[in-house]
């Protein structure tokens, strides 16, 4: 091969490589067993974390990471939870028993993916329910750290047998109602019915149930109603609300210490939420 052809070679293999290059590039290391690069664990949250599922791998063998990034940068947080997976190479080869909490904070998401070996104890419906029931309260309430120590709790849970619990707690909670009150929804209900019936109650009830005192004019709870006039007089209402939340949480970073995948993969198995 001469030298020439050699180069053209060594171009063509390197323009092919680059795109799956890029793409690696873009997503987070593997330096522990959380890898929160959004900031939303704080220290001893995390530590203790890192200790439940530490312990948890060693006894079972199945091994759970948890993992924050900031945004997936426009691409779905499905294809991006599985190619975080894969590049980790969670849960022991040929067992294919790992599973991925993945948080994506500006983006509002979150996804529990699970390795093949795992599908048919941690299935997509309690992952579902994990993420609606655990996660999703706790997110809006602003409480980043407990709703993922909750989900992992939960996992736990269901990868030692205990998936019945989470369903009957979920059936308690539906039976129950909500934990939250969405209060913006609740101030623009009670703003549009005040104004929608109190404009309805002012257009009908006065000459209803006011004593007539001139030609288009009614008197009625202490108010006088004038019909004969574009927006006559009469008793007025206002209304409104403002509302606000915030969260804030302390950051934290964790080192490597030798720690790896197994050698896993994943299918796409799992469940994904936002809040």
């Amino acid at each position: 091969m001469s030298a020439e052809t050699a180069g053209i070679a060594c171009a063509i293999l390197l323009l092919l490589f680059l795109p799956f290059a890029a793409i690696a590039d873009d997503l987070p290391a593997l330096t522990g067993r959380v890898v929160d690069d959004a900031g939303l664990i704080d220290a001893a949250t995390s530590e203790a974390l890192t200790r439940k599922l530490a312990d948890f791998e060693t006894k079972s063998s199945d091994q759970i990471v948890v993992a924050t990034v900031p945004t997936t940068g426009g691409e779905a947080i499905e294809p991006y939870a599985n190619r975080l997976f894969r590049a980790w190479k969670l849960g022991q080869a040929g067992e294919d028993n790992g599973i991925l909490l993945l948080v994506a904070r500006d983006d509002r998401k979150m996804r529990i993916e699970v390795g093949y070996g795992l599908e048919g104890t941690l299935t997509d419906l309690h992952s579902k329910l994990i993420i609606e029931n655990t996660m999703v309260p706790a997110f809006r309430a602003g409480d980043f750290p407990g709703g993922i120590s909750g989900a992992v709790d939960d996992i736990i849970m269901v990868l030692e047998g205990n998936g019945a619990e989470l369903q009957a707690r979920a059936e308690r909670n539906q039976a129950t109602g909500p934990d939250f009150v969405d209060l913006p929804v609740l101030i623009f209900i009670a703003i549009w019915a005040t104004l929608f019936f109190g404009g309805l109650a002012m257009a009908f009830l006065p000459p209803m149930f006011g004593r007539k005192i001139g030609p288009g004019r009614y008197r009625w709870l202490g108010m006088d109603f004038d019909y004969n006039q574009r927006g006559g007089s009469g008793g007025g209402y206002s209304g409104g609300g403002g509302w606000s939340s915030g969260s804030s949480s302390g950051g934290w970073s964790s080192g490597g210490g030798g720690f790896s995948g197994g050698g896993g993969s994943s299918g796409g198995g799992g469940a994904s939420g936002s809040w």
